[in-house]
């Protein structure tokens, strides 16, 4: 069974449970949809399969539905939480001090959905204790594939600013880097590290034979005076590095006499070739988070081996522990999250920046309508559980979807659209006045005049709608009249068949979003699988505001991103 069929049958089954037992094919076939855009494209065959399956499951007693429902995984619910049950965070272990605890970025990137668990646990913690919240900008220089993009420092602000986090203070760890000197020749003088320069893959070998490399035991003289001769740039990148002796015997070989500094030439945005060694993330983490005050880590579960050397310094140095607090992986169903491949994608121009909907960024969720309040609700409600999760961007769509739905005024779109003309219009004037919210009737009506001439007109309908019509068949466009197809060609044709609303249920026609071929206003959506869907909107369209948020009826919620010279939503979720 497939992605798609396993979802679909999810979909069914909590559909099913609402409704004594019977799964409405229509709502199951909104929610496969709002996870698989790109689905919309074949929507006959995607339907024909969720028909198959809404079939099978209402052929269930209720009782089997809910065992079925029991094994779901835990991102699909029989609905919204009550929106004032907030789940609480288990406290800070010694958390009568005062608190200080820090956000640690690489700005390869802006931050993106995956790392926004880790901000807002940090920023809850320390607004809940009244602490100190540190941002620290982990910008050494990385591997030859994760470097630093000058434009993400400002990005990340952006991004925290979006979501509220406050920080105490702003800090980077490229102006520390002669800090990290000072306590590596430290170690050195301790004998506790000690330089290295044999090759990459001969290292490789003493560790997997727990057998110490010859350079493990040279002096402290030595070690003093090679560290002398790597900070001079006697060596090159990769020929020298300095390590800790936290043992080549020990039980986890990814620890054995770890790396604590290295030689890369590569050129930095903030401080240039200023400097050609450089620390790692768990020397200089274990330097900063004793000296910058640090008294709670909060961390994923996988860098578990950086708690062990960061331990392993502050004993060697005699400093007081710090708490680690851990949290499991979270994976997001259906998307790949990372910079380096994002920032690939933008160079080579596949993307059309950081705000393209498939980095995940903040930037782009921003674009999308996304709330800052739906993310922090959506990690707060996963806790601090060490059980990795799965997490379905559908569960953040259905909290987005309860904070904007209120707010975003309806409008008609016809994405590829397939052009109309009814003859035989018994008026000579007639204009559509659909409710802006029609669960807030108080917000009023916007007007959709069609111009009629000699009993004629012409509209524009949705195309992939328009090929499932056949001649005969009664439609009604939705706010205005029922209409028969008459004739299939490149310009399909119609006549009136009446006004009636009550004339379309009895006859359980097709309901249709239209727009008029004169006054339509010209409309880009750019989707979250980075394709982009064209068409047109009613004239209502031409008063859109940049920021604004609305809902194309049958389609979905968007946010207005540019208005001129033409307008360009970015696609939320249905």
């Amino acid at each position: 069974m497939t992605n798609l069929e396993e979802n679909i049958r999810a979909f069914a089954l909590l559909n099913a449970a609402k409704y004594k037992g019977k799964a409405n094919v229509k709502a199951v076939l909104g929610q496969v949809f709002q996870m698989y855009p790109q689905e919309r494209s074949s929507p006959i065959e995607v339907k024909k399969l969720t028909e198959e399956i809404v079939e099978r499951i209402n052929a269930l007693s209720l009782d089997e539905i809910n065992t079925e429902i029991a094994n779901l995984p835990p991102e699909f619910s029989l609905g919204p939480k009550k929106h004032d049950e907030k789940k609480e965070l288990p406290p800070l272990p010694h958390s009568n001090r005062p608190i200080v605890m820090r956000m640690a970025p690489y700005p390869s990137g802006p931050l993106h959905i995956g790392n926004s668990r880790m901000v807002i646990l940090n920023d809850a913690y320390v607004k809940r204790y009244k602490g100190k919240l540190l941002l620290v900008f982990d910008d050494t220089i990385g591997s030859e594939e994760k470097v630093v993009v000058p434009e993400a420092y400002e990005m990340i602000t952006e991004g925290l600013e979006w979501l509220g986090v406050k920080y105490h203070q702003k800090i980077f760890k490229s102006d520390r880097i002669p800090i990290s000197y000072e306590y590596c020749r430290k170690a050195l003088e301790k004998n506790i590290a000690y330089v290295c320069t044999c090759p990459a893959e001969e290292f490789k070998k003493f560790k997997l034979e727990q057998t110490p490399c010859p350079h493990r035991e040279q002096s402290v003289e030595i070690n003093l005076d090679e560290w002398e001769n790597m900070l001079a740039g006697v060596y090159k990148d990769h020929q020298a590095v300095v390590r800790l002796k936290t043992g080549m015997n020990n039980p986890n070989p990814a620890v054995r006499d770890s790396v604590i500094m290295r030689i890369s030439n590569q050129e930095h945005p903030r401080v240039g070739m200023k400097y050609f060694v450089w620390p790692l993330l768990e020397f200089s983490w274990a330097i900063d988070d004793y000296l910058l005050g640090i008294t709670h880590i909060l961390r994923g579960k996988d860098l578990i081996k950086e708690d062990y050397l960061e331990e392993w310094v502050w004993n060697q140095f005699g400093w007081p522990l710090i708490d680690f607090i851990h949290y499991g992986l979270i994976k997001f169903a259906g998307l790949k999250l990372s910079k380096t491949q994002s920032r690939m994608n933008i160079e080579s121009g596949n993307y059309v920046g950081w705000h393209d909907p498939r980095t995940w960024s903040l930037q782009s969720l921003m674009r999308r309508g996304i709330q800052p309040e739906t993310l922090i609700e959506g990690m707060l409600s996963l806790g601090l559980s060490l059980v990795d999760i799965e997490y379905s961007p559908l569960a953040l769509y259905a909290i987005n979807k309860r904070l904007i739905d209120p707010l975003a005024l309806r409008y008609f779109f016809v994405p590829e659209p397939q052009k109309v003309s009814i003859e035989s219009i018994p008026y000579t004037d007639l204009e559509a006045h659909p409710l802006l919210h029609p669960e807030y009737p108080n917000k009023g009506t916007r007007t959709i005049p069609l111009s009629i001439s000699n009993g004629m007109a012409d509209i524009f309908i949705p195309h992939k709608e328009s090929e499932t019509f056949e001649v005969g068949v009664i439609i009604r466009l939705k706010d205005l009249f029922n209409i028969r197809i008459i004739e299939k060609n490149a310009i399909l044709k119609a006549e009136f068949y009446s006004k009636s609303v009550e004339d379309a249920r009895a006859l359980k026609t097709p309901i249709i979003q239209w727009v008029p071929a004169e006054n339509c206003v010209p409309i880009q959506m750019l989707l979250p699988d980075g394709t982009t869907t064209k068409g047109f909107g009613e004239p209502a369209c031409n008063e859109f505001e940049l920021g604004q948020i609305i809902q194309f009826e049958r389609i979905g919620f968007g946010k207005i991103n540019q208005i001129t010279p033409e307008i360009l939503i970015y696609f939320a979720h249905t």
